[in-house]
């Protein structure tokens, strides 16, 4: 059957999702998405400053594309949380450390209510990511642990709390990105391991979630023993053969953002999102430029016409998106109750408290003592998580119990540890990037007590008893603080191997 350029247009466009500038929907933007028939857009932190100009972006979106719409956003918890002023969720790896099917419920079930006062009805999240490679540059403490049995139910858990609220979920980064020395934003990684070790492990997760997840997002990673030459997002032996043929998956797969470099340097965002489709994908993350949106949508128009692409393809895959926005359809009659957001900020607080991990002796230091504090000044984001924890905000935690002298640095390259005067002070390093430490700093750093605020593998770089909190939300700076005071103990467990040092590559 030969199709009309609307039906064309239609098919092209409910396969796309897409972003958008700022917190305001422009007239050019929304004539460009009416045009393109995109029904599926993504927010980033720059869309979402506050609550009312959230909700009145995707009160445009919808008067603009029409209610049957899917909103989506990263809002994992921990360093992944796009909106600033919704109680800040733990990480998952600090779920982990509590290790409480239980909690995690609870706080998939506050995050999804949070989203839901905002219209927001698709979360990027839970990651299923194992973490055994303590190298990973971009997963860590997103990742719910190396066991994956446990990791497993306790991302089932949150994903089933969460999508009791009426937000769908969609779990990550599939076949598995837990085991890479490489950010696919920055390169496409390889990870060159035995099927057979492939399945025993890093689909492991995956597979007991599989019949329960409503979506399932890509990994531009290439895995060889599975596909010589297509990395996942663009392999129909990953995305077709063993998503839906062996695992049985029936919910939406989407893409990872297309405009990472991993998929962008090589075949570019347009011919990425017809070989997708093509592979078993339902829809195209096109991201950040405009020109290649418009290209995407044209490419896809192209490849129907010619028939590279079969119409009962993308039919499919409208089918199974238009099924998602039915059971998860963005509402905008929820409000976020004072006493339940209060209740939330509070689940969020006792979690953070419970994940916080000894790695060492950490020693009790009374209320009052003086401190030295040695801390990055800045700690800009690193491409995937939001920007990390400010000196000026840490000091304020801190000093609500310790008397502090800073030492701030801008780099680390900066910091001389010989030039710390030798006087007794007790000397408190605070790690608040993901960056791991390099051999410099390995062999002369020598802080008394080391705060892993961020990174939890960071704490196998320094020599020094550590305080490992897995993110560094206010909740999680006052457990730390009431901690070295001794009003609380640290009870949570590592979920996780931490590894040798860190090794340069």
């Amino acid at each position: 059957m030969t199709l009309t350029p609307e039906q064309l247009d239609a098919l092209a466009g409910r396969c796309l999702m897409v972003d958008v500038e700022g917190p305001v929907l422009s007239d050019a933007e929304a004539a460009r998405l009416q045009r393109m028939r995109v029904r599926a857009v993504c927010l980033f932190r720059r869309n979402v400053p506050d609550a009312a100009a959230t909700r009145r972006l995707v009160a445009d979106l919808k008067c603009a594309l029409g209610d049957d719409i899917l909103i989506g956003i990263d809002q994992e918890g921990g360093g992944v949380m796009r909106t600033l002023f919704l109680p800040q969720a733990p990480a998952a790896m600090a779920l982990a450390a509590a290790d409480d099917d239980a909690l995690a419920r609870k706080v998939g079930s506050a995050v999804a209510r949070g989203l839901k006062s905002l219209g927001i009805n698709w979360n990027f999240a839970p990651v299923l990511d194992l973490n055994n490679n303590p190298a990973n540059p971009v997963i860590g403490e997103r990742s719910f642990g190396a066991d994956p049995a446990r990791a497993a139910a306790l991302a089932r858990a949150w994903m089933e709390g969460h999508l009791a609220e009426g937000v769908a979920c969609c779990v990550k980064h599939f076949p598995g990105h837990g085991d890479t020395h490489t950010d696919s934003h920055l390169d496409l990684p390889v990870v060159d391991k035995p099927q057979a070790e492939l399945r025993d492990y890093e689909l492991a997760p995956f597979k007991t979630l599989a019949p329960r997840a409503p979506a399932l997002m890509s990994a531009h990673i290439r895995f060889p023993s599975l596909d010589a030459e297509w990395p996942a997002t663009l392999s129909p032996a990953i995305l077709t053969g063993l998503l839906r043929q062996e695992l049985g998956f029936q919910g939406v797969a989407i893409t990872d953002a297309l405009n990472m470099r991993a998929i962008r340097e090589r075949w570019g965002q347009a011919a990425g999102a017809v070989q997708t489709l093509k592979a078993g994908a339902d829809l195209a993350l096109v991201l950040q430029f405009a020109d290649e949106m418009e290209a995407s949508f044209d490419a896809l128009r192209a490849a129907l016409q010619s028939g590279d692409l079969a119409q009962a393809r993308l039919e499919e895959a409208a089918e199974r998106v238009d099924a998602l926005i039915r059971r998860y359809p963005s509402v905008d009659d929820y409000a976020y109750a004072a006493e339940q957001r209060a209740a939330d900020e509070a689940l969020f607080a006792d979690a953070w408290r419970r994940a916080l991990t000894p790695h060492g002796d950490v020693p009790t230091l009374p209320a009052g003592q003086r401190l030295r504090l040695v801390v990055q000044d800045q700690a800009p984001s690193d491409g995937v998580s939001e920007a990390g924890l400010s000196a000026s905000k840490l000091v304020a935690a801190l000093s609500r119990r310790h008397a502090l002298e800073v030492v701030r640095f801008a780099q680390r390259a900066a910091l001389d540890w010989s030039t710390l005067p030798q006087d007794g002070v007790f000397t408190v390093l605070a790690s608040t990037t993901r960056e791991r430490y390099g051999r410099r700093e390995q062999h002369s750093w020598k802080p008394d007590l080391h705060l892993a605020l961020w990174n939890p593998y960071s704490a196998a770089d320094i020599a020094a008893p550590a305080l490992i909190s897995y993110g560094f939300a206010d909740a999680a700076l006052e457990a730390a603080s009431r901690c070295l005071a001794g009003e609380i103990a640290a009870v949570g467990r590592l979920p996780v191997d931490l590894g040798q040092p860190y090794q340069e590559q």
